[in-house]
């Protein structure tokens, strides 16, 4: 099995820059307590350059930079975003393992899609440079030999041929064996990862036992340790804790975004769109406020989501300050995607979903109506109005198909031809009329309008013997200044009648 690794060096800074932009360029540490002491977990570019190096005391290091900034670190908030990154990579692998605190194995047999691995570890290196971070990519056939090569290496991508283990590994110091079987080769005075895998086994196990046997198998490219995928989550939330109580919507503004980053990520890795959620604030010293949220049409954009949560919280009056936050998606389905018309403008479409989203989520989705398409041949009762509600999904959370309700395809070729906006009654028009009985024009909206095209016709008619009956002729009409119109001559007085208006 082909194995890729991405390495991001520095994880925990680079995600907290990422949050923060602020802090771009900035010597920043995150401490936490070890041994009742403060002590640097991960330091900043910045920081580094001072002299600051994880292990020292929270004194010394600002001791040595008198602007230092300091935040807590926290292993589990490091694991969800590292989580929710290897969710997003999704698009590109089938699965993926963490290596906390800074690193994601996956698998690379999808490589064939992408040109070869290493196009594929292109653009799994593009997915995480979308989402704000830089990291190195090695595909080999061994998890130790992918992880060492990526943390250790210099090089953005790297490939290693199946058996290419142990060469590609020899260049590299002793010290990537990182823990304490590499000790006893150290004494010895070896210097690199060949050096070792020049040893006889027989020598290594009988001075450094089994675990110096393990090293030194693995630093000749044998690693028998099985890639185990992650499990995902069926219940797609996010949470956060507050570094500290936020007492109005700003500093809430930058954790907000974070979760909606990392749940939007969630599920474009899934493919999937959001179609309700709704959001926990954990207030301080007690108390919590949860509040809804429904999309107009189901979405991943994480910017869309972000106005539509400042929309709700804005304007939110709470009696104690929000000491965390958390985002849980209610609802989702497969996400079709949107296809974009040449011309129109995007802002135009986020505009307009912001405001429905508003009207269902202040009025309820009851508020919302959309036209849907019925078997009834009169054009002016195929049309009914519906609760708005996003089209059922066919794949589960994993991907399974799920049944499906028929689709009635002939119903709705058969009305293809239809107008978005119907009359409810057709409207007679004052229409000039040839010898022939073509239609030359008609006074539409104040003023006498030219035919210039004409399409048709369209024969409908209903049975003798109801209280209705009616036979007609459609015509697809394009009047002058004005878009296409649904236009019908009634066969029982002759007369031309306006049905409705295409967009």
């Amino acid at each position: 099995m082909r194995l890729g690794y991405l390495h991001f060096s520095r994880f925990p800074a680079q995600r907290r820059v990422i949050e923060v932009p602020a802090l771009a360029g900035k010597p920043f540490v995150l401490e936490e307590e070890v041994r009742s002491a403060r002590r640097v977990a991960c330091a900043s570019t910045s920081a580094l350059k001072a002299g600051v190096r994880p292990g020292m005391t929270l004194t010394a290091a600002s001791a040595l930079e008198p602007s230092l900034q300091h935040f807590p670190y926290k292993a589990e908030d490091e694991l969800r975003a590292l989580t929710s990154l290897g969710e997003a990579l999704m698009c590109v692998t089938p699965a993926f393992q963490r290596s906390a605190p800074d690193g994601l194995w996956f698998d690379a047999s999808a490589a064939h899609l992408f040109g070869g691995e290493e196009g594929l570890c292109q653009r799994a290196l593009e997915v995480c440079a979308g989402h704000g971070y830089r990291g190195r990519a090695v595909v080999a056939s061994e998890l130790f030999t992918s992880r060492v090569l990526a943390r250790h290496g210099t090089r953005p991508v790297q490939v290693v041929p199946e058996g290419g283990g142990a060469r590609a590994l020899a260049p590299l110091p002793l010290s990537a064996l990182e823990g304490p079987e590499c000790e006893p080769f150290a004494a010895l005075g070896l210097g690199t990862l060949g050096e070792v895998a020049a040893l006889p086994a027989g020598a290594v196990a009988a001075r450094g036992g089994a675990a110096g046997l393990r090293a030194h198998t693995l630093c000749r490219g044998g690693d028998d340790t099985p890639f185990v995928a992650a499990v995902l989550e069926e219940v797609l939330e996010e949470r956060m804790t507050l570094d500290w109580p936020a007492e109005s919507f700003e500093p809430l503004q930058f954790a907000l975004k974070t979760l909606l980053d990392r749940l939007c990520a969630r599920l474009a890795g899934r493919r999937r769109a959001a179609v309700r959620l709704s959001f926990m604030l954990k207030l301080d010293p007690t108390g919590q406020v949860e509040l809804p949220l429904t999309l107009a049409r189901p979405s991943a954009r994480a910017k869309l989501l972000l106005d539509l949560a400042r929309h709700q919280l804005s304007e939110l009056r709470l009696e104690n300050p929000v000491a965390g936050l958390s985002v849980r998606v209610e609802e989702h389905n497969e996400d079709r995607g949107q296809q974009l018309a040449l011309g129109d403008t995007p802002e135009g479409d986020a505009a307009l979903e912001v405001v429905l989203s508003r009207l269902a989520t202040t009025l309820g989705e009851e508020s919302l109506f959309s036209a849907s398409l019925e078997a009834v041949h009169r054009p002016e009762q195929a049309y009914v109005a519906r609760a708005f509600r996003p089209p059922p999904s066919s794949r589960g959370m994993a991907g399974e198909l799920l049944p499906q309700e028929p689709v009635e395809v002939p119903v709705e070729e058969a009305l293809r031809e239809r107008p978005s906006r119907l009359l409810e009654q057709p409207a007679t028009l004052d229409a000039e009329v040839a010898d022939s009985g073509e239609l030359l024009a008609a006074w539409l909206l104040g003023k006498r309008r030219r035919v210039m095209a004409m399409a048709g016709p369209e024969r409908l008619s209903g049975e003798w013997w109801a209280p209705e009956p009616y036979s007609r002729d459609y015509y697809r009409v394009h009047f002058e200044g004005m878009g296409p119109a649904w236009v019908f001559r009634d066969a029982r007085d002759g007369r031309f009648y306006l049905q409705g208006l295409f967009d």
